[in-house]
């Protein structure tokens, strides 16, 4: 009899995950609040789950991928959660993008119920997760990060142990506020060269093996024309949305806030793409952030502090 997997929220990211753990021929016990993602998974093939209870009931693993971090104490922490419902002995790996500060309560609730938690954002997007190469950032102790290890090979094709609880999102918050920097740095260099009348293939060229290359820039360039397979050579269909990138930024300026940790480059970018998302870009990918440094940035009243 295949294992049975536990996966509560089926949205963008969520329901490519389990149609991979699907194809792994795991079982899948999937539960959601959207209709429209229920029908989705039952298409696909798991076994539609009627509460979160429902969803962990005979399953050795539940997998979570929620939108923040007051959805996750609801899943985990509600009197009938799974904090309350899973099996002891239960391993609940938990996906989602949250605070670092719930990341750690729910990851002791879930210790003191006998429980074992590990934090696995991830990174790559959806394109990443509909051909099981997400990167997973994990959080945990290093024996539930091994006892996950089989499952999480299903859906990505890099493990990388960050630590105890709430490391994995610790570290990914700090990797996408670098991110989210690093893609406005790209398109302003980019637009730059072009009003400067550069021949924008050879400074592609020059950049991208030079000192000023980043990932942004190399990997996922904001322009198109320069890389195949990028949602900017796609009409900047996403991907990663820029309503995303601002999530993940305005954890970051609240994790620097927690610490007293001074990120005034971060502050700007959070900035930058709360007015590309208020102008009506939130789901468009974060690289064509692009669009608004094109020139017609300083239309938009930029506040250097924040948002």
């Amino acid at each position: 009899m295949a294992e049975t997997i536990g996966f509560i929220g089926l949205g963008n990211m969520g329901l490519p995950m389990v149609e991979q753990l699907l194809k792994a021929e795991y079982a899948v016990r999937a539960f959601d609040l959207s209709e429209p993602a229920l029908k989705q998974a039952d298409a696909a093939g798991a076994t539609i789950a009627d509460s979160i209870a429902d969803a962990a009931r005979g399953a050795t693993t539940v997998v979570t991928m929620l939108p923040a971090g007051q959805h996750v104490r609801t899943v985990y922490l509600s009197d009938d959660g799974l904090i309350s419902s899973a099996a002891p002995g239960t391993l609940l790996i938990d996906s989602s993008t949250i605070d670092v500060e719930t990341s750690r309560a729910v990851g002791t609730a879930a210790s003191n119920s006998r429980l074992e938690m590990i934090d696995a954002p991830v990174t790559g997007g959806v394109m990443a997760a509909r051909v099981g190469k997400l990167n997973f950032i994990v959080g945990g102790t290093e024996e539930a990060f091994e006892r996950a290890r089989p499952v999480l090979d299903v859906m990505g094709q890099k493990l990388l142990y960050a630590g105890p609880q709430g490391s994995g999102i610790g570290v990914k918050i700090c990797n996408n506020m670098s991110l989210g920097i690093s893609m406005i740095a790209a398109a302003e260099t980019l637009m730059m060269a072009k009003r400067l009348g550069l021949d924008l293939e050879r400074t592609f060229e020059i950049i991208t093996n030079a000192s000023g290359q980043n990932w942004a820039l190399s990997n996922y360039c904001p322009l198109p024309g320069f890389l195949e397979g990028v949602p900017s050579t796609n009409g900047y269909k996403p991907g990663f949305t820029a309503e995303m990138m601002r999530k993940d930024l305005r954890l970051s300026q609240d994790a620097a806030r927690s610490v007293d940790a001074c990120t005034p480059l971060a502050a700007h970018a959070l900035s930058i793409f709360s007015h590309f998302c208020d102008s009506g870009d939130s789901q468009t990918d974060y690289s064509g952030i692009s669009k608004l440094i094109g020139g017609d940035a300083w239309d938009y009243p930029f506040d250097p502090g924040g948002e």
